[in-house]
């Protein structure tokens, strides 16, 4: 088969699960025989053509149909939740050769372009939801679309002509991540046809880590216990939260140190993070790295060195991070919000905290770095979990089963 990727943006500086998914799944894909190629915008990029870990990515030119959009604007709306449009990546989509299946990684406009280009080729499409849809919380969406508030958009016509407002219903099927999302998804979409195929994790990758190189090249005393988080500098991840439970950690462990790893999506979030922070007498205990690509050695370094893996986040909708953790034989602890509770088990792999609630969080994460013997199980019980049942390989079995299925029921 061959099968074309469709995310709405697709690059190394702003890394995170979702690309993540879409790399290893298409890497596995094409280690089972199958042809697959990443087509998306030029969104934060500037190489039309690349081979990322030995799969073709090609991207096409884009713009926001909106007027009065400044410079920061655009650059906000590509890091976060715009809703772009190009026609050149939709004639890519028709133009390409021996397409059988469309599989789209987004909605809205985007979303539209592969739903035109499945029907006019006549072939199916699915998508896969990445938290973007049913479960996002009104506030990070008013925040996401606060570039184009008070904007006149003229691209509306654009997305009733390419059905963006059907992408999910005329799917041949819906894909979800988290077990949040798959039972919203259902009840959103009755008599279609959705699936809940979980994130995987390539444990080779982080089995194994310099801890003493990491800790060398971002200055980190070895004496320090690091906290570590990689998730994107981002309000949904909630890392104020985090900063504000560092607080209270170090009253009882006083060699506490968080390292916050991630690329910016949300600027203002950022300057609001460096300001809690300095606010709370923090800046010697926090180290913030603006994102490492996931190919840098340094990032299986950073899981090696820590002592305990923290996503606090406000929603989440898998957090494949947790499943990289595991891999590297750490604890785990997170906020008990979105899919996270459907693929973990309190007490036996992770340990939960109340969402937004940095007291809860400091607690646990005392918990985890004062008793061994708790930390060094839970951290077995999510390694063995990771190799067992999150492999890349077991996952893309999954979507090849469910891309041979798609034609049978279309023709």
């Amino acid at each position: 088969m061959k099968i074309i990727q469709v995310p709405r943006r697709f690059v190394l500086s702003a890394w995170g699960g979702t690309e993540t998914t879409i790399l290893q799944t298409s890497r596995a894909l094409r280690q089972a025989g199958h042809e697959t190629a990443i087509f998306t915008s030029l969104a934060l990029a500037d190489q039309r053509q690349e081979r990322i870990a030995g799969v073709p990515v090609r991207r096409f030119p884009y713009q926001y149909p909106f007027i009065g959009l400044s410079a920061a604007d655009r650059h906000d709306l590509d890091r976060k939740g715009g809703n772009l449009m190009s026609w050149s990546l939709l004639l890519g989509l028709l133009r390409e050769p021996g397409v059988d299946i469309l599989h789209a990684h987004t909605g809205k406009r985007v979303g539209g372009l592969v739903r035109t280009a499945a029907r006019l080729r006549g072939i199916p499409y699915v998508v896969t939801l990445h938290g973007g849809f049913f479960q996002v919380p009104q506030g990070e969406m008013d925040q996401m679309l606060a570039p184009i508030q008070h904007r006149f958009e003229w691209g509306r016509a654009l997305g009733a002509l390419l059905g963006s407002r059907r992408v999910l219903e005329d799917a041949d099927a819906v894909i979800c991540v988290g077990g949040d999302e798959y039972a919203a998804a259902q009840a959103q979409l009755p008599g279609r046809r959705v699936e809940l195929i979980p994130n995987g994790v390539d444990c080779a990758a982080f089995a194994t880590g310099d801890a003493a190189a990491f800790r060398a090249a971002h200055g980190i005393d070895p004496g320090r216990r690091i906290l570590l988080c990689v998730s994107r500098i981002d309000y949904q991840k909630n890392q104020i939260g985090l900063v504000e439970a560092l607080a209270q950690v170090v009253e009882q462990e006083p060699q506490a140190h968080l390292v916050l790893i991630g690329p910016v999506t949300v600027t203002s979030y950022e300057t609001r993070l460096r300001e809690r922070i300095d606010a709370l007498g923090l800046g010697g205990r926090v180290t913030l790295i603006p994102g490492l690509r996931p190919d840098d050695p340094l990032l299986a370094g950073a899981y090696h060195a820590a002592e305990v893996f923290c996503l606090p986040s406000l929603h989440e909708p898998f957090g494949i991070v947790i499943l990289e953790a595991w891999a590297a034989g750490r604890p785990v602890v997170a906020a008990r919000v979105g899919g996270i509770p459907s693929f973990t088990r309190e007490g036996e792999d992770i340990l939960l905290a109340r969402p937004g609630d940095p007291t809860d969080l400091a607690a646990r994460l005392v918990q985890v770095l004062r008793d061994p013997s708790l930390a060094a199980r839970i951290a077995a019980a999510g390694q063995v979990k990771a190799r067992r049942d999150h492999a890349w390989s077991a996952i893309a079995t999954r979507l090849i089963d469910l891309y041979r299925e798609l034609p049978r029921r279309r023709l």
